[in-house]
């Protein structure tokens, strides 16, 4: 099962139908109906402004939110927690409408860990070993923000608390000791991957690890699930207003401003998609290039030629391209045309990488390519394994596994290649198993394995983690689960990955310059196209509220007026202080 019900027939049918209804002009549209997308939606609706459309191509709203119910429980396939409390909107907006458990009462959440051979680790090791873990990680967050520098040749996450990690093991004498300590630090690091979002901790800048800003609160879960904060945003949405199943194919922005001197005629013939800057243009013939992307129609599957109908289709939406005099025209999969004078692109960064350089037009900027080429955009994937009946310890929360070490990767380039490595041991990133109820476990894991176990059925991952289980509880007699789901973010063609980090070598400017609004024109006062998303904040990329907070960002830049409002006002002093005093901020 798919965490992501893909486009069937009826829903394909139903954008047509939705869309033929709807007007094709807009002020603002809204590409994406994830947590950005409605975010953006709401705040315009807010503040009076209800011309605009969201287009989305899965079925349903949401995007990496999505919850479904499992036995007696909602499991979380997407964003799992709030995370923190104070300044978190997502926090506010769950208790403003009911959402969060006044009364929470922790969980005894005891956690062991156990080796290859079964042999539980004592929780004293066990816990020395996870403050010093805790030690290295904060002091690879404190070079963002201070100004001494990292050991030579130190530049990722990985290298600095492999670093630390060998000079703490120094002081361990006994050679078993020694080894067992290893393989919890192991384990954590892989924990780490699915936190930050990656395959190895060495794929993370180090001096940009602290650039990620966490809320104070710890996380908070909904006991009716994330999906339930979908709700209250969208009851603000008029339903006519978001077009489901309709995937962008083209967004054409940089467009020159109609001349009507000569009448309609002349000014349908003289608006043409064109660069505004001649120096930006690789030659004197950006038009032509342009209008022939514009005019490309389809090709079938498997490299057909266009059939007569499609062909049609195509030069039917060239020619209303051609003649638009708005600021942005959106092209869809479906043939659908929509006009705005604004676009809000909340597209997730791992469809960027895949789809910036055809889904612009004129092409984006050199300046951001580079910055969405650099980010890191990893994978992460959860197993979900439901029994008829409870099995482990009642005391147990969670079990961690202890892997050997294994081999180099450097050394099975070659293996990794033909995907042999990969398959003998993609389990082997799963870091632990945890109780979501006595009749439900939950694994991570995490970038290339992740990917990997994407290709594999549920039913060999559910043999798979039954065979782990029984030999880290070494306890032969673990049952077979009853139902297995696995999530497959990369597979997911409106996702491609899961969330974004800050890769060796990239930084937070990468992430300005991605969320930076392109203009058509200098005269322009409001961008024809901003960006919204979890990569486009600063600070809190890779959460949910970092997007709903994106979200609303752009959208405020569309409402805010072109000209500042002047404030007269009137003091009965000349005193400074006073009038200062009397200066009220919007």
């Amino acid at each position: 099962m798919s965490e992501d019900g893909t486009a069937t027939t009826s829903t394909d049918q139903t954008a047509e139908t939705m869309s033929s209804k709807e007007k094709r002009k807009h002020k603002v549209i809204i590409v994406g109906a994830g947590m950005a997308g409605l975010s953006s939606a709401n705040h315009l609706a807010k503040n009076g402004c209800t011309d605009f459309l969201i287009l989305e191509g899965r079925n349903r709203v949401g995007g990496r939110i999505v919850s479904i119910d499992m036995g007696s429980q909602k499991i979380e396939l997407g964003a799992n927690w709030i995370h923190g409390v104070l300044g978190n909107p997502m926090f506010e907006l769950a208790m403003q409408h009911g959402l969060i458990s006044i009364i929470n009462i922790p969980k005894p959440h005891k956690v062991v860990a156990a080796t290859e051979d079964g042999k539980q680790v004592p929780f004293q090791i066990l816990q020395e070993i996870y403050e010093a873990y805790v030690c290295f990680l904060r002091r690879c967050e404190e070079y963002f923000l201070c100004q001494y520098l990292p050991p030579p040749d130190i530049h990722s996450v990985g290298e600095h608390i492999n670093l630390e990690v060998e000079l703490y093991l120094d002081g361990v004498d006994c050679a078993k000791e020694k080894h067992l300590r290893k393989l919890i630090f192991d384990c954590l690091l892989k924990r780490e991957t699915c936190i930050t979002g990656c395959h190895s901790m060495d794929e993370i800048d180090l001096l940009e690890l602290g650039s990620y800003t966490e809320l104070q609160g710890g996380n908070i879960v909904l006991p009716s699930g994330y999906s339930s904060i979908l709700k209250p945003l969208c009851d603000n949405l008029p339903n006519e207003n978001i077009v489901l199943s309709c995937p962008v194919r083209r967004i054409h922005w940089k467009r020159k401003a109609s001349r009507r001197a000569g009448g309609e005629a002349t000014a349908a013939a003289a608006d043409t998609i064109l660069e505004e800057d001649e120096e930006e243009q690789d030659d004197g013939n950006e038009s032509d290039d342009s209008d022939r992307t514009v005019t490309e129609v389809p090709v079938g599957a498997g490299g057909a030629e266009p059939t007569q109908e499609e062909r049609r289709a195509g030069e039917e939406a060239a020619r209303r391209i051609k003649s638009s005099t708005a600021n942005v025209v959106v092209e869809c999969e479906n043939g659908a045309i929509y006009e705005a004078d604004h676009v809000i692109c909340t597209l997730p960064l791992g469809v960027l990488k895949e789809q910036a350089e055809t889904l612009f037009v004129p092409a984006l900027p050199q300046y951001k390519v580079e910055s969405i080429d650099s980010l890191l955009f990893g994978t992460v994937d959860k197993i979900f394994l439901e029994y008829d009946r409870p099995f482990l310890n009642a005391t147990i929360s969670e079990i961690m596994l202890l892997w050997e070490q294994q081999q180099q990767e450097d050394d099975v380039e070659g293996q990794e290649r033909d995907g042999q490595w990969l398959k003998d041991n993609w389990y082997k990133k799963i870091y632990s198993f945890s109780k979501v109820s006595d009749t439900l476990l939950l694994g991570w894991i995490s970038g290339r394995e992740a990917e990997y176990m994407e290709t594999l059925s549920h039913e060999i991952v559910a043999e798979r983690c039954t065979d782990i289980l029984r030999q880290f509880l070494k306890d032969p007699f673990v049952p077979k689960p009853k139902r297995c789901v696995c999530t497959s973010w990369r597979k997911q063609p409106f996702s491609r990955g899961s969330y974004t980090a800050i890769a060796v070598g990239a930084s937070q400017d990468d992430i300005d310059n991605i969320a930076q609004p392109l203009y058509s024109s200098p005269h322009q006062s409001k961008p024809s196209v901003m960006f919204a998303g979890e990569h486009t904040h600063a600070n809190f990329y890779s959460t949910v509220h970092g997007a709903y907070l994106s979200g609303r960002t752009a959208a405020q830049i569309l409402l805010t007026p072109d000209s500042p409002q002047e404030i007269v006002m009137e003091s009965d002093s000349s005193d400074l202080s006073s009038w200062i005093q009397g200066i009220a901020l919007d």
